[in-house]
C-alpha cells in the first residue's frame, strides 16, 4: 500500500510542480510584454498618437478659441490692475515708477505664458513620455525571470511537501489520508 501512496504522491507533486512553474513562465512573459505594451502607449505623445486628426482640432481650438479669450481676461486683469494701482496713490499725485515697471514686468510675463500655453503643456507632455518610457523599460529589466531562477524554483518546490506549500497549506496529506 505504500508503493501506492508514494507512487500518487509523486504523481500529484509532479503534476503540481509542472503546472506552477507553467503558470509562472508564462506569467511573466505576459506580463513584461504587458508592461512594454502599456507603457509604449501612455508614453505616446499626442502629436505621435493622432497627429492627423484629434491632435491638429485640439491645437486649433487652442489657438483660435482659448487663446483669444484667456487673452480677454487678461487684458480685463491687466487693467483693472493698473487702475487699482493708479487710484491707490491718491488719483495720480504720488506715481511710483516702480510700480508701473513691475506692472508691465508682470503684464509681459503673463502675454509671454499665455502665447506658449500649447507648447508648454506639450513640453510636460514630452517629459512625461520620457520618464513613463524610462520607467517601463525598469519594470521589464527588473521583473525578467532567467532559466536558472526558474530551475532554483523548481528545485524548492521539489524540497517541499505536498500537503502543505504545494496544495496551497490545506495542512492534510495524502499519507495522512491513507492512513485514515
Amino acid at each position: 500500500m505504500d508503493f501506492l501512496t508514494d507512487w500518487l504522491t509523486n504523481w500529484l507533486k509532479e503534476l503540481l510542480i509542472g503546472g506552477i512553474m507553467g503558470n509562472l513562465e508564462g506569467l511573466f512573459d505576459t506580463v513584461n510584454t504587458q508592461v512594454g505594451e502599456i507603457a509604449a502607449q501612455v508614453g505616446t505623445t499626442p502629436a505621435a498618437w493622432h497627429a492627423g486628426g484629434v491632435f491638429s482640432l485640439i491645437r486649433q481650438l487652442s489657438e483660435t478659441v482659448i487663446l483669444p479669450i484667456a487673452g480677454m481676461v487678461l487684458t480685463f486683469v491687466a487693467t483693472y490692475e493698473l487702475i487699482q494701482m493708479l487710484l491707490e496713490k491718491n488719483n495720480m499725485h504720488e506715481v511710483d515708477v516702480a510700480n508701473l515697471y513691475k506692472w508691465m514686468f508682470k503684464t509681459a510675463c503673463a502675454i509671454l505664458i499665455l502665447s506658449n500655453t500649447f507648447n508648454i503643456v506639450m513640453a510636460v507632455f514630452d517629459v512625461s513620455q520620457s520618464v513613463i518610457a524610462q520607467a517601463g523599460g525598469l519594470i521589464q529589466g527588473s521583473t525578467d525571470v532567467s532559466a536558472d531562477m526558474l530551475a532554483e524554483l523548481e528545485t524548492s518546490l521539489e524540497a517541499m511537501d505536498l500537503g502543505g506549500p504545494l496544495l496551497g497549506g490545506c495542512g492534510c496529506s495524502l499519507r495522512s489520508l491513507a492512513s485514515r
